[in-house]
């Protein structure tokens, strides 16, 4: 009978590559912390028309990349149910909660974030999974509350410079571009519908159909032999309006003010619906041709598509897979080795030996417990592969004397420790 293997698409995390992982979402919450977000847990499944009226049917995240089916009732009578959707982005569960929970009510802006799994049916390939994680926060909240403002942009993405050193990712680019809003975007639209009318034949399937139904997500095409003609298309930054023009103008004054490196990109989209004004991208060179590493943008007007109040936002997430990625291109595992191997000799001493462990844990020193019936030599090479700093000797003489031969692995010295200074003496030498 042939074993049974992780789906195509999804991954187990091991260790040590976990450590990085933890590494990182503590690193996370530090920053979120400092910067007054508080965390909101929202469900991995919702109802598939979220995503359909935030995201947009048209964009390839809800008309190639969802895991979407019918929930049929149980009961015969109910020949038809609620369509489900395993979220592939989790800012539209947000503002559904935002909007459920009318979380306008209470004071000030509402600075939220989030860690956890997302899932899109696309082509694994390197940092992208089905199963996928993301760290994302959002600033959402009443106009009155300042929510338009591009200062809180500006906070945002310098609070993500901020994370990205925090975490040693360094040799980051930031890409910004301004979508426009409502206001502005049937002209945006109209020019590049005339502009894709000579060239779209020679474009994949994709775009000739984005072309009629949406031609802002022409721009959002991966297409390689599509690249050039994407070049030479219009630009949003070319029809923003006034208010458009001056939020942005404000968005990079500040940035610069802040000692913030960016540079404009006209044709990024990004690949959702819901953005207008502010966009943008943290790229690093080690994640190859697909190299985002993190990306958002300001959604206001979603509120409203989702039949909530106006409550201008702006958001991001992070790959968190891609973000790790890059991480270890530091060359640090971050593995944290066991303090120490506690090697009970002879019968009886496992209990004394779980005392022992028991005590030090206490203190907070990382133990793991041998076996009694382990002779010395394969405990000393337990401790070795484990990668232990010391391994502990618990012997009758030892319990009944209250000293402990203690061996330090790395390099070879063994002293004798009073019971009560174990913890002491193996923390020092962190």
């Amino acid at each position: 009978m042939s074993a049974i293997k992780s789906i195509r698409g999804t991954r187990d995390l091991l260790p040590p590559e976990t450590a990085q992982w933890n590494f990182v979402e503590a690193a996370v919450r530090d920053v979120f912390r400092i910067y007054n977000f508080h965390e909101i847990r929202t469900p991995i499944i919702e109802d598939l028309q979220l995503f359909q009226r935030s995201v947009g049917e048209e964009t390839d995240i809800v008309s190639k990349e969802m895991f979407a089916w019918e929930d049929r009732g149980r009961a015969e009578s109910e020949k038809s149910g609620q369509w489900i959707a395993l979220r592939p982005e989790n800012t539209a569960g947000v503002v559904r909660a935002y909007i459920e929970h009318k979380m306008w009510e209470r004071p000030g802006l509402q600075r939220l974030f989030y860690i956890g799994p997302q899932f899109r049916r696309e082509r694994p390939q390197k940092g992208r999974y089905r199963q996928f994680y993301q760290i994302g926060a959002e600033v959402i909240g009443p106009p009155a509350a300042g929510s338009e403002s591009p200062t809180v942009d500006a906070e945002v993405i310098e609070m993500l410079a901020t994370l990205l050193d925090r975490v040693g990712i360094s040799g980051w680019t930031l890409e910004l571009n301004s979508v426009g809003c409502k206001d502005c975007r049937p002209a945006y639209n109209n020019a590049l519908r005339e502009a894709l009318a000579g060239v779209i034949d020679k474009m994949c399937s994709d775009c000739q159909r984005r072309a009629v139904t949406n031609p802002l997500r022409v721009l959002d095409c991966k297409v390689p032999a599509d690249q050039p003609i994407i070049a030479k298309l219009p630009v949003m930054l070319d029809y923003l309006d006034e208010s458009c023009r001056i939020h942005f103008a404000k968005l990079q004054e500040l940035l610069t003010t802040l000692s913030i490196d960016h540079v404009v990109n006209a044709q990024m989209v990004r690949g959702i619906d819901y953005y207008v004004k502010t966009a943008f991208e943290f790229t690093h060179g080690a994640l190859g041709a697909q190299n985002a590493i993190l990306g958002g943008g300001r959604y206001d007007g979603l509120s409203e598509n989702l039949g909530g109040p106006p409550a201008p936002g702006i958001g991001f997430a992070i790959g968190e897979d891609r973000f790790v990625m890059a991480r270890q291109q530091s060359g640090d595992t971050l593995t944290q080795p066991v303090d120490v191997y506690i090697a009970p000799l002879g019968e009886g001493m496992d209990r004394e030996a779980a005392l022992l462990a028991r005590e030090l844990r206490r203190h907070d020193v990382s133990a793991e417990l041998g076996n009694e019936g382990f002779r010395l030599k394969k405990s000393l090479e337990t401790a070795s592969r484990i990668g232990a700093r010391y391994a502990l000797i618990v012997g009758e003489n030892e319990v009944s004397s209250g000293e402990f031969a203690l061996k330090n692995l790395g390099t070879g010295e063994q002293q004798k420790v009073p019971r009560r200074e174990l913890a002491k003496i193996i923390q020092s030498s962190r």
